[in-house]
């Protein structure tokens, strides 16, 4: 069985269903995880999505801010929510898929919404970062996030951070701003490491090519700058680690009408 995951922060599902629906209807993968849907549960547009055949649904989000979702064409056998930081904010969700789906041994899925940051690379005079740096480290300790050599688990989602140095357009420049400072890389590279992490786009894309997620709004023409960064991002446990057969950032739907600043990232893998 193939399974086919999409992660994409669209930044307000209701203001970008059309998008949603155009990308679903074109690429059909059979689960798409979403961050910043900045919807309540009960607004949350499922009729739209079941319409498409996305007729499963876990969803963790809140008027106005972060949120995140995970639908699917595939039947789950259960979904969680994790809190971190000690807020109810709404950044994680986690869903199994197994007996229900045919699948003889299981797969569980995270989809995260690391918190962006704000602008000052301080924690002593910034605490949007302090927060940040403490949801990295929970995020380090969890044990739920250390999947032992057997167990098959994917992380998927807006993780915020850039965390190699062919990550974003300019490592010189951008080493002092958020998304890419020295402490943020170091968090969430420990991150992965405690959980033996396959950072899967760097397996088919090493570096020094460069590989962005996510283009500014601020950007003029932001195809010909593309001064990007990648933020979004997909990790398999060694479990898993053979058994990815594509990756794809879709850097096209950057430029749709009314667009996310992040655009969807899918991979393949052979289950």
């Amino acid at each position: 069985m193939r399974l086919s995951l999409t992660t994409w922060n669209i930044n307000s599902v209701r203001l970008r269903i059309d998008l949603v629906a155009r990308f679903l209807k074109a690429a059909r993968p059979d689960v798409l995880c979403l961050q910043e849907t900045k919807c309540p549960d009960d607004a949350f547009p499922l009729k739209r999505l079941k319409r498409l055949g996305y007729v499963h649904a876990a969803l963790s989000g809140q008027k106005g801010y972060h949120g995140v979702a995970v639908v699917s064409r595939l039947p789950f056998d259960s979904f969680t929510v994790e809190s971190f930081c000690g807020k109810n904010d709404c950044r994680h969700v986690e869903v199994t898929f197994g007996d229900r789906a045919g699948l003889r041994d299981p797969v569980t899925i995270h989809n995260f919404y690391v918190p962006a940051g704000g602008d000052e690379p301080d924690p002593d005079v910034n605490v949007k970062f302090a927060h940040k740096l403490s949801f990295l480290d929970e995020m380090r300790s969890l044990a739920r996030l250390h999947p032992n050599g057997s167990q098959r688990a994917i992380l998927v989602g807006d993780l915020n951070v850039a965390p190699l140095e062919h990550d974003v357009w300019s490592h010189k420049q951008m080493i002092g701003v958020v998304s890419h400072t020295p402490i943020e890389c170091e968090k969430l590279t420990a991150v992965q490491k405690a959980g033996n992490w396959i950072d899967v786009a760097r397996s088919f894309v090493p570096e020094p090519a460069k590989l962005y997620t996510w283009w500014s709004y601020r950007a003029a023409d932001w195809r010909a700058a593309d001064r990007g960064r990648r933020l979004d991002h997909v990790w398999v446990s060694p479990a898993l680690g053979d058994r990815v057969s594509a990756i794809k950032i879709a850097k096209d739907a950057r430029g749709w009408e009314r667009p996310s600043d992040h655009v969807p990232v899918t991979t393949a893998i052979e289950l």
